[in-house]
């Protein structure tokens, strides 16, 4: 029953992930839009998508998180999160319609329509996880 309830949720909880991922990596560029030689970064969610579905049940925790390096046999031993927790996401370069003299490539009219249409989909995303488990609660209550 559980492995059922999970198999539901896997999919939307990837989306969600990769949704938050790249509306941090959004907002980084808005942040550093004035930075010099600072390039604009951005993830392909429909390719990262399908790698993480196809990944198959590797939970959460299990992605490839960072090692830590310990200087001294009194420090804790652990692994550090993964990036922004979703695994191994290929970060990539914004090619510029119009490069700057400072070498920067954020084009803020992009970003901000990328960042708006990324948290509509999020939005989205969140409403339709609701509706289903709404719909499991709803399954399971007795008449």
């Amino acid at each position: 029953m559980i492995d059922q309830l999970e198999s539901a949720f896997n999919f939307h909880q990837r989306a969600l992930g990769l949704r938050q991922a790249r509306h941090e990596v959004l907002a980084a560029n808005i942040a550093n839009a004035d930075t010099p030689n600072y390039k604009a970064r951005d993830i392909d969610f429909a390719s990262e998508l399908k790698k993480a579905v196809e990944s198959g049940g590797a939970q959460q925790g299990s992605h490839g998180g960072l090692t830590l390096s310990r200087t001294s046999e009194q420090h804790m031993a652990g692994t550090g999160p993964a990036w922004r927790g979703v695994g191994n996401t290929d970060l990539l370069y914004r090619i510029p319609d119009q490069p700057s003299l400072d070498g920067n490539t954020v084009d803020m009219d992009r970003e901000r329509t990328q960042f708006a249409d990324n948290a509509v989909r999020y939005q989205a995303a969140l409403t339709i996880m609701n509706r289903r488990i709404q719909g499991l609660k709803n399954a399971m209550q007795p008449e």
